[in-house]
């Protein structure tokens, strides 16, 4: 069984999608539509986010209206993102930025990109994560013993261009067909999911996770990829070193600057810190996820509903064609969360991965990458050397734990964590 992760393009997973086979979307019409989805049907994200503030104003017990705020909130961050990129000229289709959470997005190709330089793409992720903190802070004031939230997801509109025109183009239907290579606009714009308190928990779940990328980003300085390498992310990177842009002869024989190029970027993810204090704002938004993840799968548990549901209990048909959750992966999951905070808790290491492995005990703790952070040099740390300071003997993290969640995920615990949150 695999998880269809295409509605995941309409939700966080815009920035960490791993795109799946088509999808067939249910096709059942909402009971009740929310004030909040005429506007997104339009792009119209501030005029809805003012109304909204406007309504809680007047009727601070309205729970479905924060959870609309907050939903709202949330989409203007991405939308920032992706108006950011655009006006860059991000190169989405590269090999090296489909591998980078951050910068898996459907953006609109910018024939006429602006010049970015390392401290624009330093401001845009300083933006979206402040945007991602107000969001946050939205949904943590909303009480989710019972609140609901229908949307038909497939009819929202971003103005990821920024022309100011949200238009057919880029409604969710439109960007989820492009990027799973499936569905039309009839099924996606069917598409409904009625939210509810479960999914408030795990929509601030997606908050701190990326909020924790944007923090580890700006912990360190990646100034000199940027110039040397930056290429392969962005059309018009500032740079010294202008030829690298230029267009290139003919290549012929052993030259091959396209690898070369990503060679040097491997090399050059050897970056210093110059934030240390964001290492520890990351650890924070980690344990805040799980937590985060824990409250929501309680409050799914506890439903007795069965409506359109974006994450089901065993009882429940979510709106995911063909996918069943079981309450052996709900116990997994449970499991999982249990073991990650343990590691984040520095309670069990990570098995160190050189050396006599059976006759020792030593592992990496995974805390203190986080609140002793150095100099992160990729190579060194495939090698071994650079979690040398990191290394202590202690309790190991449980490969029973993983290898039961390989099971009982039947292979696809990765696709289920990317949902599953």
């Amino acid at each position: 069984m695999k998880v269809r992760h295409c509605c995941l393009l309409i939700m966080p997973a815009f920035l960490l999608l791993h795109p799946a086979a088509n999808c067939a979307v249910a096709a059942d019409v909402a009971p009740q539509v929310p004030m909040v989805e005429s506007y997104l049907e339009k792009g119209e994200l501030a005029e809805a986010a003012a109304a909204l503030e406007k309504l809680i104003a007047q009727q601070p017990d309205d729970q479905q209206a924060r959870f609309s705020l907050g939903v709202v909130q949330f989409l203007q961050a991405i939308e920032h993102l992706g108006q950011s990129y655009h006006r860059y000229g991000l190169r989405t289709s590269r090999f090296v930025a489909g591998q980078i959470p951050l910068l898996r997005l459907p953006i609109p190709k910018n024939p006429h990109p602006e010049e970015m330089t390392y401290e624009a793409g330093g401001k845009i992720l300083e933006t979206f994560l402040a945007k991602l903190t107000v969001a946050e802070a939205t949904l943590a004031k909303v009480d989710t013993t019972d609140v609901k939230l229908p949307l038909h997801f497939g009819r929202i509109r971003l103005d990821l261009n920024s022309d100011g025109n949200a238009d057919q183009n880029e409604a969710l239907w439109k960007l989820l067909a492009t990027v799973t290579r499936g569905g039309d606009q009839a099924a996606g714009e069917k598409f409904l999911i009625a939210f509810d308190g479960g999914d408030v928990h795990w929509l601030r779940g997606y908050c701190h996770l990326l909020s924790a990328f944007c923090d580890i980003a700006l912990a360190y300085d990646g100034h000199e990829l940027f110039e040397r390498a930056g290429h392969l992310l962005i059309t018009k990177n500032k740079t010294p070193y202008v030829y690298l842009t230029e267009k290139s002869k003919p290549q012929t024989g052993w030259i091959n600057n396209g690898l070369f190029d990503i060679v040097a970027f491997i090399h050059l993810i050897n970056f210093q810190v110059v934030a240390p204090e964001r290492m520890t704002n990351a650890l924070e938004h980690l344990e805040a996820m799980i937590e985060q993840s824990r409250q929501s799968w309680k409050r799914i548990l506890a439903e007795n509903d069965d409506d359109h549901e974006w994450l089901p209990n065993p009882n429940q048909t979510g709106v995911l064609p063909n996918v069943r959750v079981r309450q052996e992966m709900i116990d997994a999951w449970h499991e999982f969360l249990d073991e990650m905070e343990l590691l984040l808790q520095g309670k069990r290491l990570i098995p160190f991965w050189r050396g006599d492995q059976e006759s020792q005990a030593r592992g990496v703790n995974l805390r203190r990458v986080f609140t002793e952070p150095r100099r992160f040099d990729l190579v060194l740390w495939i090698s071994g050397t650079a979690a040398d300071p990191y290394l202590e003997d202690g309790p190991l993290t449980d490969p029973r734990v993983w290898q039961r969640l390989m099971r009982v995920f039947r292979g696809e615990f990765f696709g289920f964590a990317i949902w599953f949150n």
